[in-house]
């Protein structure tokens, strides 16, 4: 049809914008996906991107240290201690030795998780887990690596539980250290001494190199004296570990170099019966051979097990120890001081003569009392020895003869004579805390109290009573002079030292100290008086007699209290145990050729004669027996017994 009209002008401009709209939201709905994955693509990039500069890090940069690092994971330094040194008699004889210990460590890194770990210890050891734990808990200070020990000398048994449970106690490890074992039950103990575990203060000392803490050191005797020879070096070893912390192969080892072996002047046999003879008994004896100052026994009752140190004490068994009234810990042949009593009348007799107050044919008489201003000084024997020269005054002990040659002498030459025969100082011996006793002088006194000196005091201190008091040492040191002719040797108990292998780095010489003020003729007095006391029919010491062995020495009873002047003497059975004298005995024998001299003090025994002498009697057979019964097995061609 000609003429129709066209179409709407608004409808077809709504059918072009429609269009391009939909043209529009199909190209933006694109470009939207397409954004979203290029971001993805960025995100996953940028990721690869740090592990790779991580990996480049770890690998390249920082590689070497953690390997390093990794490897310290699974080797590790373990340290080998040294073993001590052993320590021997004169001949060789074995007195101390080291036994393994099996000891239990945890390694806290190791040992995850701790706390199930610390509980089936607790139970296979029997060992309170609140005690593990306090040892974990008291080291945290130490690297996490570093073994702590839990407990030490676990015992076989309990060895075999924690082995077969290894893989159920990860970082536990037994390790079997070396513990001093001393053979010979408190023989020797106040000699030998023990170990203990080294302290804060001697470990900054600088007197105890190649130590740290924990390691056991000499706290007492011969241990402490010789500890820089008997300690070793310790040695070490490179191991590997496993997860665990378990010892899966040695790599490397150094080993520890050992102690060395101390050889000491005594002589086991000797000493052993001197044990046994002051068993039950308070007191001391030292036997030194005269010749060369060598000790061949020393004994101090009462005595201890070392073995107790070695396993270790609570703290409550230290104290009941060291509370003990009787003081074991004590050392009484050098530590212990006692009025010397008779046997300082040696001394009494020795400065009478070389100062003229007396001769050999001096003679006083005794009635039973010796009068001086007013008072009646009493003798022992209450009727009296009668008329007596210095030779029957010793052998008698005869205390108004010497009440007179002391009154001649005075204190102050009196105490000359002590001290230049080595009473009052300490005589040097290898042995920590000697004490020195105390020869008193006029000086002292005032010194001392404030008071003048009484000429009634030096009749006591000739008798040996008073101030005076020496120590069994110093008083083996003075018989020991008279048998050796008035020639002193310092004491010693180091015979010799040796390395592991037998070298010799160390021998010990005998040292002169010195010889004593007396005269030949003096000392030829003296002897006989010495000799008379054992082998007199009037002498004290009868009971140290012996067929066959000549003995030479002299008895001594120290009163423990004073008496008060007007004050009788009490009846014996009357005093109580603690308050009774001490006895005393000092002797040498062969009287002619002396090997051995000996000093026996028995706290409260009452009487040289009774206590003492039997016991220096018995020492001396021991030795010279012995000695003896060696020479005679070998004029029969047979092998001496060592």
């Amino acid at each position: 049809m000609q003429g129709s009209e066209p179409a709407n002008p608004t409808d077809r401009q709504n059918d072009v914008l429609g269009d391009v709209l939909s043209r529009y939201l199909k190209t933006a709905d694109s470009e939207w996906y397409k954004q979203r994955i290029i971001g993805a693509i960025i995100c996953a990039l940028a990721v690869f991107a740090v592990l790779l500069i991580r990996l480049f890090f770890l690998q390249v940069l920082k590689g070497e240290e953690y390997s390093r690092l990794s490897e310290n994971n699974s080797i590790r330094l373990q340290t080998i201690d040294a073993p001590r040194g052993m320590i021997f008699d004169r001949s060789g004889k074995l007195m101390v030795d080291n036994r393994p210990s099996f000891d239990v460590s945890i390694i806290p890194k190791d040992a995850r998780p701790l706390g199930p770990t610390l509980d089936k210890l607790s139970k296979l050891l029997s060992v309170p887990k609140e005690e593990l734990n306090s040892k974990v808990a008291g080291q945290t200070g130490i690297l996490t690596y570093q073994p702590i020990t839990l407990k030490q000398d676990i015992g076989r048994r309990s060895l075999a539980f924690v082995e077969v449970n290894k893989y159920d106690l990860p970082g536990i490890m037994v390790n079997v250290e070396l513990r001093r074992l001393y053979i010979h039950k408190q023989a020797a103990t106040h000699l030998l001494g023990y170990l203990g575990e080294i302290n804060s203060a001697e470990l900054k000392s600088g007197k105890y190199t190649n130590t740290r803490s924990g390691d056991l050191i000499g706290k007492y005797g011969a241990e402490k004296v010789f500890d820089n020879f008997l300690r070793g070096k310790r040695g070490g070893r490179q191991v590997e570990v496993n997860a665990n912390g378990q010892v899966v192969k040695i790599l490397k080892t150094v080993n520890a170099r050992p102690g060395n072996n101390i050889y000491l002047t005594i002589d086991l046999e000797v000493q052993n019966k001197a044990e046994e003879l002051l068993k039950d008994v308070l007191g001391a004896i030292v036997a030194i051979e005269p010749a060369s100052g060598q000790i061949l026994a020393l004994a101090s009752s009462p005595s201890f097990d070392q073995n107790a140190f070695v396993r270790g004490m609570s703290h409550g068994q230290w104290e009941a120890f060291i509370a003990n009234p009787l003081k074991p810990l004590t050392n009484r042949a050098v530590q212990g001081e006692y009025p010397p009593a008779s046997t300082y009348k040696i001394l009494t007799a020795i400065a009478g003569l070389e100062e003229g107050v007396i001769d050999e044919n001096t003679t006083f008489t005794c009635p039973g009392f010796y009068k001086f201003n007013n008072r009646e000084y009493r003798c022992w024997k209450k009727g009296g020895h009668g008329t007596l020269s210095v030779v029957q005054a010793i052998a008698e002990s005869c205390d108004v003869f010497f009440y007179q040659v002391g009154q001649g002498v005075g204190i102050d030459r009196l105490a000359w004579y002590a001290r230049a025969c080595g009473l009052g100082s300490r005589t040097g011996i290898n042995l920590d805390n000697e004490t020195q006793g105390l020869i008193p002088t006029a000086a002292w006194k005032k010194r001392r109290t404030g008071i003048e000196w009484q000429e009634g005091e030096t009749l006591s201190v000739a008798i040996g009573q008073g101030f005076n008091l020496v120590t069994p040492l110093q008083m083996t040191g003075l018989i020991s002079g008279l048998a050796n002719d008035g020639i002193k040797y310092k004491p010693e108990i180091l015979g010799r030292i040796e390395t592991a292998d037998g070298q010799v780095i160390k021998k010990t010489e005998p040292q002169v100290m010195g010889q004593m003020p007396i005269s030949p003729k003096t000392m030829a007095l003296v002897k006989e008086g010495l000799w008379r006391v054992v082998n007199s029919d009037r002498g004290t010491a009868k009971g140290a007699r012996f067929p066959g062995i000549d003995i030479s020495g002299k008895t001594g009873t120290a009163q423990v209290v004073s008496r008060k002047e007007d004050e009788d003497e009490p009846d014996e059975e009357d005093i109580p145990d603690h308050l009774k004298p001490h006895a005393w005995f000092v002797a040498y024998a062969p009287s002619a050729d002396p090997k051995i001299a000996v000093a026996v003090v028995v706290e409260h025994g009452e009487h040289g004669s009774g206590a003492a002498a039997p016991i220096a009697r018995e020492v001396i057979k021991a030795y010279l027996l012995k000695d003896q019964l060696g020479k005679r097995l070998l004029a029969n061609g047979k092998e001496a017994a060592p």
